[in-house]
């Protein structure tokens, strides 16, 4: 198995604070306060009518689930399904995050209506303490998986979504099978379809079906503004910043400050470290090292699937019980279906060009200290969506926020996986692993995982980690809080 161990991977820049120290900062006030990578966005799904569909994330058994993991076996399923949909690793993370956080919201309440631990979310009830808590949650999640699933909007083939409803089909007979039939099985799932049911309800008309490719979104040739990036003529989910979020009262609550002026001493910092690693290695030469490069295409996976799977193994690791499993992928998914939503509202509103349309463009931004370079080449091709801020560190930032409040600490050693490596599924003989001791180390190489890519400068992945703490914060402060 091969295993690294970070404990940065941000260099140094004289006069300029890394994401590192930026993170330090925000995760000293942690306590007080408490794309994904989109790299190919749509590509797959807008190029190949097949693509991925059946693919399975199979990091753990995909035999019978056990009862006292039956929430973190139906996280697994959950994501098993977005693969077989083709939404992920990469596509569309969008509606990979609200189908997981209305798939948590649902079992939690389904346990929640059976013995009531936390505060419940979408619908307060209660069903027989003798109903069976595993096939709760396996009504749960079937029911709301199957319709978010169907809602998934072009330009996602049938055959994709048909993929995913028969994986969670197929997932949903094996749970069953697993539990006795009888009355007790008979209270559970009447109790999760029941929660489900509610979730879905209040989610019908949250925005979230507004268009994923918008080829006539307005252009710009002012310095600075976002326009088209190269190979992807068209603007993916300009109306995501109007989804309702699930926590936020609204999507601008926790709003990061605005981009850099393109003239400042700063900007000229931010614009020559991207141009030095971000490049291909190809058409464009890079300085990033191999390790770099590694940690580029680790993180380059979609967040929700990645960070899932950081949540189930943190769930096995300190034993949670089904309550304590359910409240935990709860506030994680809620956080970061959030966080995209408030991303995507900063992004189209500031408008800020990204690093490739600068540098190409670099004549024209009136700074003397950057220079132009026509044919500048990212490592992989630039999302088509804004630069600031980044919506991947937002991301990490809210998970990390989210697992140092539910454990009450930052220090967790853990390693993490990613299908978007060399020895990509997670189950090789020998899966590259990076080794973490604290959650925000994890969501600050992630966040500087962004520059090694070649999609975003600096200060978009400081203010988009800094961003996401305060918003995973504010959902473990208000939200599935536990009662006596």
């Amino acid at each position: 198995m091969r295993s690294v161990h970070h404990s940065s991977t941000a260099p140094p820049r004289n006069g300029h604070p890394t994401v590192g120290t930026g993170l330090r900062r925000w995760n000293n006030g942690l306590h007080r306060l408490a794309y994904g990578a989109l790299a190919a966005v749509l590509t797959m799904a807008v190029m190949s009518p097949i693509a991925r569909a059946g693919e399975r994330d199979d990091d753990h058994d995909n035999g019978h689930q056990h009862p006292s993991t039956a929430v973190t076996w139906w996280n697994e399923a959950a994501g098993r399904a977005a693969l077989a949909a083709c939404i992920a690793p990469l596509d569309n993370p969008l509606h990979e995050s609200r189908m997981y956080a209305m798939t948590h919201i649902a079992i939690y309440d389904a346990l929640n209506a059976i013995s009531r631990r936390a505060e419940p979310y979408a619908v307060e009830f209660h069903a027989s303490r003798t109903a069976s808590p595993e096939a709760a949650v396996a009504a749960a999640a079937h029911d709301v998986l199957l319709p978010v699933l169907r809602q998934i909007p072009a330009p996602f083939p049938a055959s994709c979504i048909d993929a995913g409803v028969a994986s969670v089909e197929a997932d949903y007979t094996t749970a069953l099978s697993g539990i006795t039939n009888g009355t007790a099985k008979d209270q559970g799932i009447a109790a999760g379809r029941r929660a489900a049911a509610a979730i879905v309800a209040l989610r019908s008309s949250d925005g979230s079906d507004t268009p994923l490719i918008v080829a006539g979104y307005p252009q710009s040739t002012v310095p600075g503004v976002w326009r088209f990036t190269p190979d992807r003529p068209f603007a993916f989910a300009p109306g995501w910043g109007g989804v309702t979020p699930f926590a936020l009262k609204s999507a601008a609550q926790f709003k990061p400050k605005p981009p850099l002026d393109l003239q400042s001493s700063r900007y000229a910092a931010d614009f020559n470290e991207i141009k030095s690693l971000g490049g291909d290695g190809v058409t464009t030469p890079s300085q990033r090292t191999a390790l770099q490069t590694e940690t580029a295409l680790f993180w380059q996976e979609s967040s929700p699937l990645a960070w899932n799977r950081i949540a189930r193994s943190l769930a096995g690791s300190a034993q949670l019980d089904l309550w304590e499993q359910a409240r935990l992928y709860g506030l994680l998914d809620i956080a970061l279906a959030d966080g995209y939503v408030s991303s995507f509202d900063a992004k189209y509103n500031y408008n800020f060009w990204r690093p490739v349309t600068a540098i190409r463009e670099a004549a024209t931004d009136g700074n003397p200290h950057t220079t132009a370079d026509p044919t500048w080449t990212p490592l992989v091709t630039t999302p088509p969506i804004p630069d600031h801020d980044s919506a991947h560190a937002v991301e990490g930032g809210a998970a990390a926020a989210v697992f140092a409040s539910f454990f009450g600490t930052d220090r967790f050693a853990f390693s993490a996986c990613s299908r978007t490596v060399a020895a990509g599924t997670c189950t090789e003989a020998h899966p590259t692993l990076h080794q973490f001791t604290r959650f925000s180390q994890a969501a600050e190489q992630n966040a500087v995982s962004r520059i090694y890519i070649g999609f975003h400068f600096r200060y978009a992945s400081e203010q988009g980690l800094r961003h996401g703490g305060r918003i995973g914060s504010w959902v473990a402060d208000t939200l599935l809080r536990p009662v006596d």
